[in-house]
């Protein structure tokens, strides 16, 4: 059980998460269902030239909707992470993680990484979906 009252789950059967949950069961209460957030500014453009610089602020911008919702951080339970270059997403992980932290702490939801060949904006390099259960 976190802090947040959802239970994180570990399969013995599956190698230890790192970064990810195997599950999560949500305790009871409102489901949210975020939709994608990139790394679009105010004024409609894309920021950031780097996977980083873009998780940072679609981190930012997931948040903003959620906490629209009345939700925060440890609310979300479930995380889809879509990258236009997994291989840069994988060699930055040491500075994602550090970014994670900064906006969701140490909790981590279930999660996918997926690769993509493209998104809405040809300049967005990073989508975030997700789901939260706000008590």
């Amino acid at each position: 059980m976190s802090d947040s009252g959802h239970e994180l789950v570990t399969s013995p059967d599956l190698p230890v998460p790192v970064g990810y949950a195997h599950a999560v069961i949500a305790r009871s209460g409102k489901t949210v269902h975020l939709g994608g957030q990139t790394a679009q500014a105010a004024d409609g453009t894309i920021f950031g030239t780097t996977i980083v610089e873009q998780f940072d602020l679609a981190a930012r911008n997931v948040l903003a909707a959620l906490h629209a919702a009345g939700g925060k951080p440890d609310d979300i339970v479930s995380l889809q992470v879509f990258v236009t270059d997994l291989g840069e997403y994988r060699a930055s992980a040491h500075e994602l993680g550090s970014v994670w932290r900064t906006h969701f702490g140490r909790r981590y939801p279930a999660m996918a990484v997926l690769g993509v060949t493209g998104l809405f904006d040809p300049s967005a390099m990073v989508e975030l979906v997700g789901v939260a259960v706000i008590p």
